[in-house]
This record gives C-alpha cells, sequence and structure tokens, in this order.
C-alpha cells in the first residue's frame, strides 16, 4: 500500500498519479480526511488512558469523599476510554480498508493514459520475409505433432491445449534455458506452490481491480496463481530481511492460471491466450532507493534470453491507465508475430516500489538498525507463450521449424520436423 506519511508530505504526488491512472483523485481527500480523525481518536485515546491510569494511582492513598469522587470520575474515564479506543479502531479500520484499493504511485517518467498510450522505447532485430505463405503457430504446431489443442478442449474445455512430442520438449528446453541463465546471473531457483492463502495474494495486490481474473478455491479459501510474482513476494512476509545480503533475487519456475474473464472472443485459435501456462519469474527484494537501476537489470535479462531464441521484438514503456495495482513502472518486451502482422507481448518487467511490502510486511535494517520496508519488482524470462514466436518466426517452407542455435542443447534437436 503507499505510504502514509508521503501521503500527508505531498497528497498531490497521489492526486497526480490517480490522474495518470485514469483514477478518482478524489481518494485523496478522503484519505487525509481519515487519517486525520484517526489520528485524534488516537490522540484523545491516549489522553484519556494516561489520566485513566494516573486517577489509578491516586485512588489508593485517597480516602473519604475524595476517594469517592476519584471512583466516579474513574468510572466515567473507563467508558470514555473504551469508547476512543473504538472509534480509533474503526478509524483505522475504514482507513486500511480504503488504501487497500489505492494503486501505487506511478513513476516518474511513465507515459499517461490508457492501454494504447504506451510508448516504444526500442525495436530489436530483423523482421523475417517470407517467400512462402507462412503459417500460423497452431497449423505448424499441429505439423510438427506439438500442440493439439482439439483434445485440450475435449478433455478441460476451452483456452486449455496439450504440448506433446516436440512441443513438450520445446517448452521444457526454454524453462530450463531460462532457469539456467537465471542461475548464472546469481538467482536463487525455486519450484514455488501454485495454490497460496488470501492474504498473499492480496497482497501482492491481485484481489483488486482484476480479482475476476483469479481462479478461487471457496473450499479451501485459497487462490491459484496467475504468476509465480505471488508466491515469491509472500515469500518473505513478516520478516525482517539482512539489509547487508540485498538484493535477494529468486527465479520461480510455476504453472501459471488466469479464467481470462473479459477476454470472449479474443485470441481463441492457439496458444495465446490460456487458462493455463508455464513460466519463469525473476523476482528481486532490494533496498528502495536501489529499485530503480535493478528494474534495468531484470529488463536486461529479458533481453539476453530474447536474443537467444533470436526473436525480433520491441520494448514498450507501459501507460500509467495499463499498470496493475502494484506497479510504478512498467516495461513489455513484445515479440513479432508474422501471420498477425503484430507484436505481441512475451515478457514484462515491474518495479513495484515498497508497495507490496508494506502490504506484507517485508522489511530490512538500514546502516543504523532502522527498520524499513524493501522494494519488489519482477520481471519475465520464458513462457509457454514464447512458442508462438519461435514457431512462427523460424517456420520453413515445407513446415519444419529451425532451433535457435542457444535453444537446441536444451531441446535436443536442430530442427523440428513435420510428423509424418
Amino acid at each position: 500500500m503507499i505510504d502514509l506519511r508521503t501521503l500527508r508530505e505531498d497528497p498531490d504526488r497521489l492526486r497526480a498519479s490517480q490522474r495518470a491512472r485514469g483514477e478518482d483523485d478524489s481518494v485523496v481527500e478522503t484519505l487525509l480526511d481519515l487519517d486525520e480523525r484517526r489520528r485524534g481518536a488516537l490522540s484523545r485515546f491516549e489522553t484519556l488512558r494516561a489520566e485513566q491510569k494516573s486517577i489509578g494511582k491516586s485512588v489508593s492513598r485517597a480516602s473519604g469523599d475524595d476517594k469517592a469522587a476519584l471512583l466516579d470520575r474513574a468510572k466515567d474515564l473507563s467508558a470514555q476510554v473504551k469508547s476512543a479506543e473504538a472509534e480509533a479502531e474503526k478509524l483505522g479500520a475504514e482507513l486500511d480498508d480504503l488504501l487497500y484499493t489505492v494503486p501505487n504511485l506511478v513513476e516518474e517518467g511513465a507515459p499517461p493514459g490508457g492501454e494504447d498510450d504506451y510508448v516504444v522505447i526500442e525495436e530489436v532485430g530483423e523482421k523475417p520475409v517470407f517467400d512462402f505463405e507462412p503459417r500460423d503457430h497452431l497449423e505448424l504446431g499441429e505439423l510438427l505433432g506439438a500442440i493439439d489443442t482439439e483434445r485440450g478442449a475435449k478433455v478441460s474445455g476451452s483456452r486449455f491445449f496439450f504440448l506433446t512430442g516436440v512441443g513438450a520438449r520445446l517448452q521444457l528446453g526454454l524453462l530450463n534455458m531460462a532457469m539456467q541463465q537465471a542461475i548464472e546471473a546469481g538467482f536463487v531457483p525455486m519450484i514455488t506452490p501454485v495454490l497460496v492463502k488470501p492474504e498473499s495474494m492480496r497482497g501482492t495486490g491481485f484481489l483488486g481491480a482484476h480479482a475476476s481474473e483469479i481462479y478461487h478455491l471457496p473450499e479451501d479459501d485459497l487462490f491459484l496463481v496467475g504468476t509465480s510474482e505471488v508466491p515469491m513476494a509472500a515469500y518473505h512476509a513478516d520478516e525482517i530481511l539482512d539489509g547487508s545480503a540485498l538484493p535477494y533475487r529468486y527465479a520461480g519456475w510455476s504453472s501459471c492460471f488466469r479464467r481470462e474473464a473479459g477476454s470472449y472472443g479474443k485470441d481463441t485459435r492457439g496458444i495465446i491466450r490460456v487458462h493455463q501456462f508455464d513460466k519463469v519469474e525473476m523476482f528481486s527484494y532490494c533496498r528502495p532507493e536501489d529499485a530503480h537501476e535493478e528494474h534495468r537489470r531484470l529488463l536486461d535479462w529479458e533481453r539476453e534470453m530474447l536474443a537467444k531464441v533470436e526473436l525480433p521484438y520491441r520494448i514498450i514503456d507501459t501507460a500509467a491507465g495499463d499498470l496493475g495495482t502494484s506497479a510504478a513502472r512498467k516495461f513489455d518486451c513484445e515479440a513479432w508475430v508474422p501471420t498477425q502482422g503484430r507484436y505481441r507481448e512475451l515478457t514484462s518487467t515491474s518495479n513495484c516500489t515498497d508497495f507490496q511490502a508494506r502490504r506484507l510486511a517485508v522489511r530490512f535494517r538500514d546502516s543504523g538498525g532502522k527498520p524499513r520496508h524493501v522494494a519488489t519488482l519482477n520481471g519475465t524470462l520464458a513462457t509457454t507463450r514464447w512458442i508462438v514466436a519461435i514457431l512462427e518466426n523460424h517456420q520453413r517452407a515445407d513446415g519444419s521449424v529451425v532451433v535457435p542455435k542457444a535453444l537446441r542443447p536444451f531441446v535436443g534437436l536442430d530442427v523440428l520436423e513435420p510428423v509424418k
């Protein structure tokens, strides 16, 4: 959640952030009012409680009428103390509930606007030119015996699929290559839980505007994660980390689940927008003052992976109105998909500043021994969707697909050949 001290000292910063996101900035006045009333109630409670304690000590030394008067006053104070405490708790709960609905402060420099107002930072690589009519990834996947959406739908419903034969080998090779790169960069590898408690999901900011995207198991009150960012963010909840050891970097491999609510009719062909996929995700805990540079490092590691699979791509600076609740800034890497004639997202990396850490109570001790909240950041290193771009960009006229050189040792093949 946002820092109340920052809100008090610079409310215009939150107003500007809300406007950049396309959100209502009147929430600032409501927050300030609740905060002032809560602090007033706390002050009254503390003053009355101090008087109550003082009178309690005086009663034992008094006698006669003085003692009776003190006892009457003590009784009256007891009721007032309870009332002031209840008012402070009520206002505190209202303030917390409202704070949980307010998204992170947008980083200075992020473009304002909505989904289509991104800024292209860079285009990398040459788009392929074919001397034949290119096939889309699903047609290629079926020729190669790699993707089976028909049986996926038969077994599980729409937007499910099987990766078979070289399709399974391609995904495993891709994710293993991503994990190997992460390990070489100093990340601790993790296989994370895919079911998490509500406090973990809420703490990472996924139970707000996008709650409809999440699968919930009501009987167990557990949620299926849409990214291993969630369990990795909650991994150090309620802990104080070793400040001298920061950054802590983890790479999580998990299956991910998304309901894709609101996407009816979109990307129904193939495996671009599906309910289940696998992903390797980078996650970093660092000092807040180092978060800006750490964000660029995560983007550079994503660039490194994209270079290995030899894909043309672009990097976009996501507009404020298209940021998730927790993100202050987000960069997406989008690969060229030839048959669609456009770029599609393969990776994203977000700087969540200390927003998630405040919700999850993840702190470190600074050089003076004072506890401070860490910053958290995340970045995709590979997902199932990469298969789409790899197949389409590296296809040949006969339906075979050349495996990028760096990926070959992990797949065990140089070329994926159509099945007979």
